[in-house]
C-alpha cells in the first residue's frame, strides 16, 4: 500500500547518513524528495506542503535532540508529523439511549460499501455486539440479495423486508430493520445504503432523510484507496452535505499509493475509522495511525503482525506442535497443518511488507518478491494427495508411491520430491534446535516452500 513512499523515503534517510548536523544547506535537498515522493504517492499538494514546512520548522529549531543523527532526527520529526496529519486513534461511537445504535454506511457505487457493513458485522460480533443488517439499496439490482448472502457467512440477522423503487420504500425498510432489531434484542444496526454522488440531489436528499430518522451514532464513509485524490474529494463533499464521523479506506492491500490515508483526515477532518485489506470477511482493521507511520518509515508493523497471528493461529495445535517438535514425531500431516495455518495469515509478500526494512529483514524483503504463492497450495496437495499411512511414516513413499503421488496432485515427480527433502530438513533443523534457548532465532531463518533456495 505504501511501498512506493516508503522506498523513496528510505533512499533521502539514506543521503542523510554522512551529514554531521543539519542545516539549511543540507537538507533542502532532502525535504524536496520528501515533498516529491508524497506527491507522487497521490498525497494531496496542500498536505504535503504543510507536512514539509513543518519538518523545515522542526528540523532547524530548538527542537532537534543532540543525541540523534540527521537521519534519525528526521524520521523522528516526519513520524510525529505523520500522526499530526493522519490523526489519534479513534474508536466507534456505540453508544446510544435508545438502542439499537445505528450506523449508516455512505460512499460512492463501487467503493465496496455492501462487503464493507457485512466486515464490520463481523468484527463488531467478535467484539461482543449482536448487530442486525439491512440493505436499503433499492435500486442496484441484486444490492440486496448481496447483502443477504454476506449475511449468511459472518453469520448475522439481516432485515430482508420488501421494497419497491422509492425513497417512501427505502424509509420503510429503515424503519422496519429498527422494530426488527429491537424484537430480536440487537445492539447494533448497520444500514447499507445505495452508491450515489453527491451532486445527485435527489439521492442526497434520501440520505439526509435516513439521517433524519434514524439519528445514527456513526455515519461513516467507504472510499476506495486506490481512487487516491477522487476519494478525498467525495468525503469531503459527503461530509458537507451529512456531517461524516469517520471514513472506511477500501482496497488498501491493493497497489494504492497510499496518499488518500493521508490526505482524507486533513481535508475531511474526520478520522478514518477501518481499512480493508482483503476481500475475505475478515479482512476489515482498525486504523492505527502510528503503526501506518511505522509501515511508511520502513519501521513496519509488527504489533498488526502479531494480532493477525494470534487471530488466525490455533493456540491448541502450536502446543502440539511443540510437544511434536521436542520428541521428534513432526509427521507430513503436521506439515501441511502448518502450512494451512500460514494461508490463514494472508499473503507472504504482504506479511513480510508488515516487517522493518532495516536489520537482518532486509533481505526477506528482497526475498518476497520472488516468493512462489501458489508453491505453498501444491505442496499442501501433494501431502493431500498421499495416503494416511504415508503421511505418517514418509520413509515408505518409494518410487512408485511417489508417481502415484505425482499423478494425482498434478505435479511433477521431482516437485513431489522436492516437498518430502523439505519435509526432512525441517525435522532435522527441530531435532536440533530442540531445548535450545535459541530456537526462536534458528526458526525463523527457516525456508517456506515456494521461498528461493
Amino acid at each position: 500500500m505504501f511501498e512506493t513512499l516508503t522506498d523513496k523515503l528510505q533512499r533521502v534517510f539514506k543521503t542523510l547518513r554522512g551529514e554531521g548536523r543539519l542545516s539549511e544547506a543540507n537538507i533542502a535537498e532532502p525535504l524536496a524528495e520528501i515533498r516529491l515522493a508524497l506527491l507522487e504517492a497521490d498525497v494531496s499538494q496542500q498536505v504535503a506542503e504543510d507536512l514539509v514546512a513543518a519538518i523545515r520548522q522542526r528540523a532547524l529549531g530548538q527542537e532537534v535532540l543532540q543525541s540523534l543523527s540527521p537521519a534519525e532526527q528526521v524520521v523522528k520529526i516526519l513520524r510525529d508529523e505523520l500522526l499530526q496529519v493522519l490523526g489519534g486513534e479513534a474508536r466507534l461511537n456505540l453508544k446510544s439511549a435508545r438502542p439499537p445504535a445505528a450506523i449508516l454506511m455512505a460512499g460512492l457505487q463501487g467503493s465496496g460499501k455492501t462487503t464493507t457493513s457485512a466486515k464490520l458485522a463481523r468484527w463488531l460480533k467478535q467484539q461482543g455486539h449482536r448487530p442486525l443488517l439491512v440493505s436499503v439499496d433499492v435500486y442496484r439490482p441484486a444490492a440486496r440479495q448481496q447483502l443477504a448472502l454476506l449475511a449468511e457467512q459472518v453469520p448475522t440477522p439481516l432485515f430482508a423486508g420488501e421494497a419497491a423503487d422509492a425513497t417512501e420504500a427505502v424509509l420503510e425498510l429503515a424503519r422496519g430493520a429498527r422494530r426488527e432489531a429491537v424484537r430480536q434484542g440487537c445492539d447494533i444496526l448497520i444500514v447499507d445504503t445505495a452508491g450515489r454522488l453527491h451532486v445527485d440531489a435527489a439521492l442526497m436528499d434520501e440520505m439526509r432523510q435516513l439521517k433524519e430518522l434514524l439519528a445514527p451514532q456513526e455515519i461513516l464513509f467507504v472510499a476506495d484507496a486506490m481512487t487516491g485524490q477522487d476519494a478525498v474529494r467525495s468525503a469531503s463533499a459527503f461530509h458537507r452535505e451529512l456531517a461524516l464521523t469517520g471514513v472506511v479506506l477500501t482496497k488498501m492491500d491493493g497497489d494504492s499509493r497510499g496518499g488518500a490515508a493521508l490526505s482524507i483526515r486533513a481535508v475531511t477532518g474526520q478520522p478514518i475509522k477501518f481499512m480493508g485489506t482483503s476481500e475475505r470477511l475478515d479482512g476489515l482493521e482498525v486504523f492505527h495511525p502510528d503503526r501506518i507511520a511505522g509501515r511508511i518509515l520502513g519501521m513496519g508493523d509488527i504489533l498488526s503482525l502479531i494480532e493477525r497471528a494470534e487471530q488466525a493461529v490455533d493456540q491448541k495445535q502450536a502446543q502440539e506442535l511443540e510437544r511434536k517438535m521436542r520428541s521428534d514425531s513432526f509427521t507430513l500431516a503436521d506439515f501441511r497443518d502448518q502450512l494451512r495455518q500460514v494461508k490463514k495469515l494472508g499473503s507472504l509478500e504482504n506479511l513480510v511488507k508488515m516487517l522493518p526494512r532495516v536489520g537482518p529483514f532486509q533481505q526477506l524483503h528482497k526475498a518476497s518478491a520472488s516468493v512462489d504463492e501458489g508453491q505453498i497450495t501444491r505442496t499442501e496437495a501433494i501431502i493431500c494427495s498421499m495416503t494416511e499411512q504415508e503421511r505418517q511414516h514418509h520413509q515408505i513413499i518409494n518410487g512408485s508411491r511417489r508417481k502415484r503421488i505425482a499423478r494425482g496432485s498434478g505435479v511433477s515427480v521431482q516437485e513431489v520430491n522436492q516437498v518430502l527433502k523439505q519435509y526432512v530438513q525441517m525435522r532435522k533443523m527441530f531435532k536440533s534446535v530442540a531445548g535450545s534457548p535459541f530456537l526462536s532465532k534458528k526458526l525463523m531463518s527457516a525456508r517456506l516452500p515456494g521461498a528461493p533456495q
